[in-house]
């Protein structure tokens, strides 16, 4: 049976492929492809299929690998068709196993009749053209699929993000989406256009630019989470609920914070007053520690974390935000608990894998009408929080469970669709 090649090209076009696969065109008895690859071999003397339609395309190709002799084609014959040894060449963008057609040929014909002769990919051009390694880069294709890929990839906090694009999700639209998502990270974008081709066009857009001029249709966006700090205009701030974009975070998990809604509902469970002092336990990047003290300026609070990384965090968000009330402790709960004031509300947002210890250390410290607010991301964190409350002889705590499942707008092209952010449940605990 005929030998497929399927190779890949650029818009380089024929002079782009070294001669052994030059040659491997040249002599083929059937050449598939687009209008535009057909167009750069105008010299190729063998049968020609347009490769519009794809289940034609192959239903055509299929009946040509079925039969013995060029007479029997549905192809119209030609002389070229007399050759002894018949071969298929099928022409494709790039590479054809990298987002391409290699996944559907290898599905629709005999794998063992396939070789590939894969080009530059788009993804490989684009990050050189950037000059940024790639190897670690999440590739995402929006040609013809949802955003949601895209959405996860970003909500993740991504480092170098490439996007595939097509008419309906293009580099304005990606942008627009990216910022309707409301992340802590910010991103520098790029836009790369007919990489390979005598058009080649390479922009860079900040952040914070306007996207929308005209881009050529064969386009690749790349996306790179800025280490850059922005400035924080404090005055333009709500004096409740911060955006999440506005506290520095984890570099590598920036969404690793309690998200603004959940934030809100976590204030309002406190049932905070002037003048306390408050333990946020895991506090993590401090952004629960920082709305209490931007609330509370008599406040004091005191915020655990027991990883370097997340203590440097809240002492650079507590300067950001231009608050001197927040002690960071470093330290594991329960132990790290044992020294400090004992506080009127307790927020814990991380246990550490040490939750029932931390919540009996939490009965014995704190005042009497105090209030825990416990954030519980599992149901094992859940039972184990239940199971200690259970345990309590006699109960002197009265508690309620809120259940927080909470969704986003975004865009999606001209519609709008929702999101949704990790579940999660609040567990209030009243001291009578």
């Amino acid at each position: 049976m005929a030998p497929i090649y399927v190779v890949g090209i650029g818009l380089e076009g024929a002079v782009g492929l070294t001669d052994s696969v030059r040659q491997l065109v040249e002599q083929a008895t059937l050449l598939v492809g687009s209008p535009r690859h057909l167009s750069y071999f105008p010299n190729y003397e063998g049968d020609r299929l347009i490769l519009d339609g794809f289940r034609e395309a192959i239903a055509t190709i299929r009946h040509y690998l079925t039969k013995s002799t060029p007479s029997d084609s549905p192809i119209p014959s030609s002389p070229h068709l007399l050759t002894p040894s018949p071969s298929i060449v099928i022409l494709t963008s790039g590479d054809p196993l990298c987002f391409g057609l290699g996944r559907l040929l290898l599905a629709e014909l005999p794998p063992e009749q396939i070789t590939f002769y894969p080009y530059l990919s788009a993804i490989q051009l684009a990050f050189s053209r950037v000059k940024v390694p790639w190897q670690d880069a999440r590739i995402v294709s929006v040609h013809g699929r949802s955003l949601d890929s895209l959405t996860q990839a970003l909500q993740q906090g991504a480092e170098k993000i490439a996007i595939l694009t097509d008419k309906t999700n293009t580099p304005g639209a990606i942008v627009h989406h990216l910022r309707s998502l409301d992340l802590p990270s910010r991103y520098q974008v790029w836009v790369c256009e007919n990489l390979g081709g005598s058009d080649e066009r390479i922009q860079y857009f900040a952040p914070e630019d306007a996207i929308d001029p005209p881009f050529a249709a064969l386009n690749v966006v790349i996306l790179l989470r800025s280490s850059e700090i922005s400035p924080l205009d404090l005055q333009s701030l709500p004096t409740l609920g911060l955006p999440d974009q506005s506290f520095l975070s984890f570099s590598d998990r920036p969404g690793l914070m309690t998200k603004r809604e959940v934030r809100l509902l976590i204030l309002g469970e406190l049932a905070l007053r002037p003048d306390q002092i408050v333990w946020d336990i895991g506090a993590g990047t401090g952004s629960v520690s920082i709305e209490i003290a931007r609330l509370f300026q008599g406040s004091q609070i005191y915020a655990i974390e027991q990883t370097a990384a997340g203590i440097t965090l809240i002492q650079q968000n507590s300067q950001r935000f231009q608050v001197s009330q927040i002690t960071p402790v470093h330290g594991t709960a329960p132990d790290a608990l044992h020294s400090l004031p004992n506080p009127d509300r307790i927020f814990i947002g991380g246990s550490g894998g040490n939750l029932a210890e931390i919540l009996t250390v939490c009965r014995q410290m704190i005042k009497p009408n105090g209030v825990i607010v416990l954030a519980l991301a599992t149901l094992e964190h859940l039972s184990i929080a239940l199971a200690w409350l259970k345990a309590q002889t006699p109960s002197d705590w009265q508690h309620r469970l809120l259940q927080v499942q909470l969704s986003r707008s975004v865009p999606i092209a001209s519609l709008t669709r929702f999101t949704p952010l990790n579940p999660v449940t609040l567990l209030t605990l009243e001291k009578s």
